[in-house]
């Protein structure tokens, strides 16, 4: 049937999509690889953020001793830009990792056709379609398979742990700390680990569900490539008026040539020579009907017509109109322009006459 939607989407519906923000994309591809991101920066994050921590922790028994408001201001103030600064590394890797993680599924684009209101989308059928269709029970199974996952790496990594808190009285807090944060990093970067897996299996399962809904049928093919490209039928008619427009423009210049070379027939090629300009220039050819019209016209005009077989079909074939000749040519249309000044010293000029010395292909 015409109507399945069986052809992949082209371009130009693939660019629409796009601008309407309908991309196949994961949100936990983003989301998990900002984690594995974090888990690498947070132990210098952590240390940066301990060593400022000790930096005015030194300084709060001297204002005890000594309150003033103005120096507990100021270590608050210089409290709050080392945290900011400890952070800033953090937050900058968790943004470029957002930032490359969206770029990686599509690129880069502000949809700001959906932030126009549409009537259609307060219309909750299809969102119960989507609760109750196969989107649904992909994102329940998701939703079961990260909660697996999750548990099983948190109980890997806590079956270690637990058996060093349960100890804690004998460490001192410093190792203590370190202990908990190594394994509080470890979860986390297997949790990031596990993440990842699940969310490119995520993204292959979207990618997939969007290229179907963009699919395409073979009339909407071919309508949209009539739409990009043109209805033939209106280019033709195009190009058959701008060709038309070509030859009436070619028809307007033949009453100033100086000659024209015929076939005797079938070919018209119509020259003009000014010395100021260079070399003689065709400035109407044609075959068949354009041919007989040019004819026409020059002898309305008086124009001597040359009848020269070979040198009209090589004129006609090698030079476009608005061109001057090639070099391989001069001497044989200075022949002809010579001949037809010595016609018109004669006063003989006008009508058909036959070249006294034809182009050497004519032979």
């Amino acid at each position: 049937m015409s109507g399945e939607k069986t052809e992949q989407p082209t371009a130009q519906k693939l660019k629409k999509a796009k601008q309407e923000g309908q991309i196949g994309r994961s949100q936990d591809v983003g989301a998990w690889f900002g984690m594995l991101g974090a888990s690498i920066m947070l132990p210098r994050t952590l240390e940066a953020a301990m060593g400022h921590s000790r930096e005015i922790m030194t300084k709060i028994p001297g204002v005890i001793a000594d309150p003033d408001p103005a120096v507990a201001l100021d270590i608050l103030k210089n409290g709050l830009w080392s945290a900011a600064w400890a952070v800033l590394p953090l937050a900058m890797t968790m943004m470029a990792v957002g930032v490359a993680a969206a770029g990686a599924q599509g690129g880069i684009r502000v949809a700001t056709k959906l932030f126009i209101p549409k009537f259609s989308r307060l219309n909750p059928l299809p969102g119960i379609k989507k609760m109750l269709g196969p989107q649904a029970l992909w994102e329940g199974t998701k939703a079961l398979i990260k909660t697996t996952v999750l548990g099983a790496v948190l109980w890997s990594t806590m079956k270690d742990i637990v058996p060093v808190l349960m100890t804690a009285g004998r460490l001192q807090i410093g190792s203590l700390l370190g202990v908990v944060t190594d394994s509080a990093i470890s979860l986390i970067r297997a949790a990031a680990v596990a993440g990842i897996v699940m969310a490119a299996a995520d993204y292959f399962v979207v990618r997939r569900r969007t290229n179907k809904q963009l699919r395409m049928s073979k009339e909407e093919v071919k309508q949209e490539n009539k739409n990009t490209e043109g209805d033939p039928h209106l280019k033709g008619h195009i190009r058959a008026k701008q060709m038309a427009m070509a030859r009436n423009r070619q028809m307007a210049d033949v009453p100033t040539a100086d000659v024209v070379l015929i076939n005797p027939t079938h070919v018209a090629v119509a020259l003009r020579y000014d010395p100021e300009h260079g070399a003689p220039q065709v400035i109407a050819k044609g075959q068949g009907a354009i041919a007989q019209k040019i004819r026409e016209v020059a002898s309305e005009n008086r124009i001597p017509m040359i009848q020269d077989v070979a040198l009209a079909r090589a004129l006609d074939k090698g030079v476009e109109v608005g061109q001057e000749i090639p070099a391989e040519f001069f001497g044989a249309v200075a022949k002809v322009l010579a001949f037809v000044m010595s016609l018109k010293s004669r006063g003989a000029a006008a009508g058909v006459h036959r070249n006294p010395n034809p182009h050497p292909a004519a032979a």
